[in-house]
């Protein structure tokens, strides 16, 4: 009773006085497993580790199946049958975490990858003062085919593209500007937006390699090389760390929240290892193995050192959480389909989230793709255990990890029949919502 009764007054302090900076990193194709603190056995990832170790750990969070739909979604806070407009767009009209906290006095920085819009002016209407972006104006390759993100990589700061060499890798240029950031803005608020270009193919050295080449301008081949994955994990783990440090140095980390996430599942055709054995690849797909992510909180001396919490979170709940944890405003009238766990992150319950609802569909206009990663329409929602689509079929996922024997609606035991009906119901809440196509 005694801790209760803190922690309502930490939280209420923390709301109303001590509202904190943010730093949100969002890995790119880096699945659940791939962490060791979350029970992998193939990558070592110290620094994620040590940050589960101060914090706490989520073992329940759920991402969209792929880039795009997950970046809207987090952004948005909402269901992309709400707002989602095409891959790689972020409708205008949306309201968004990075507005909200800047209007609440926030200094905002967006780092890495984009793939949300090509027009000039998006990250500055999207709330963010400054950024350093791949992917936004500029394309994925380069004139002679090469890849832009990694070595000696072309990236869009503030505007302008800049092309950098000498060895440099993409992923410490964009590190160096956030802690840069940092350090400018230590005595002000601020909210560091870090979806980070690793892991994503192509699979390449890292300046940590063996065989790295500082006068490589990028791969030509799409995937790269698998074999290099390891050594990516490695190194994003270590841009972590490096942000920690440069907190750590600068006396913020008691006043900074960490977030650590990833968008989807792992690409083809990587193959991880837990304690149950292999996991196979899972982007683009809307099994457990596309959508299940890692999410570690640190937040010196307001969350219990490792912690454990197994709540169910979606991307549309991290808008309310942010919105919370800094005194920001939520918009009215938008249909925000998140709730906020700041009571999770604190040590308090919260059973207020019952279900998740999805809707996947982030390529609706294209045709002849090589594969059918978001071509055809998806809809479902799920809890802990069970999953059920708008099509009917009906999975106990804990079992059935891949979804390969839906359950026999007609065969259904007391338990299934429950959850069977929340699910339902939680679909049918959505039933007169209409996906809104581009004009």
């Amino acid at each position: 009773m005694i801790r209760l009764l803190f922690l309502i007054f930490l939280g209420s302090f923390v709301y109303s006085q001590d509202n904190p900076n943010i730093i949100l990193i969002m890995a790119d194709d880096l699945s659940y497993e791939s962490i060791s603190v979350n029970g992998g056995k193939s990558y070592n990832t110290p620094n994620i580790d040590k940050l589960a170790s101060k914090g706490i750990r989520f073992t329940n969070c759920h991402s969209e199946p792929i880039c795009t739909p997950s970046r809207v979604r987090l952004m948005t806070g909402k269901t992309g049958k709400k707002n989602y407009l095409d891959f790689g767009v972020l409708d205008k009209k949306e309201i968004v975490f990075s507005q909200l906290l800047k209007k609440n006095g926030y200094k905002t920085l967006i780092a890495g990858k984009w793939q949300l819009g090509k027009e000039k002016n998006l990250p500055y209407h999207f709330g963010f003062d400054e950024h350093i972006l791949w992917q936004h104006k500029l394309t994925r390759t380069d004139s002679l085919g090469h890849d832009t993100r990694y070595p000696n990589p072309v990236l869009e700061v503030n505007g302008e593209n800049k092309k950098f060499k000498n060895g440099s890798f993409g992923p410490n240029v964009i590190v160096d500007y956030i802690n840069d950031f940092v350090n400018k803005n230590k005595h002000e608020k601020f909210l560091v937006y870090y979806p980070m270009l690793l892991t994503h193919c192509p699979f390449v050295p890292t300046p940590d390699s063996d065989d790295f080449d500082p006068n490589d301008n990028g791969s030509k081949i799409y995937m790269g090389n698998p074999k290099y994955f390891g050594d990516m994990v490695s190194y994003m783990d270590k841009m972590v760390g490096k942000i920690f440090e440069n907190l750590k140095k600068q006396n913020l980390l008691e006043n900074t929240l960490i977030i650590f996430t990833s968008d989807n599942g792992n690409d083809s055709p990587i193959v991880s290892l837990n304690s149950e054995g292999k996991i196979l690849w899972g982007k683009g797909q809307t099994t457990d193995n596309g959508t299940h992510v890692p999410l570690i909180i640190s937040w010196k001396d307001k969350i219990k050192p490792g912690s454990l919490d197994s709540s169910l979170i979606d991307f549309s709940d991290f808008l309310p959480t942010l919105c919370e944890v800094s005194g920001s405003n939520l918009p009215e009238n938008t249909g925000i389909d998140g709730i906020s766990f700041l009571p999770q992150i604190l040590g308090l319950i919260n059973n207020k989230k019952k279900f998740i609802h999805s809707w996947y569909y982030p390529r609706p206009y294209y045709k002849n793709l090589d594969n059918n990663w978001g071509t055809k329409e998806f809809e479902w929602t799920r809890n802990k255990t069970f999953k059920l689509y708008s099509d009917g079929r009906f999975y106990n996922v804990i079992d059935d990890f891949y979804e390969k024997n839906p359950i026999n609606l007609e065969e259904l035991n007391n338990q299934q029949k429950i959850n069977y009906k929340e699910l339902k119901k939680g679909l049918d809440g959505y039933k007169k919502i209409i996906w809104k196509k581009k004009a």
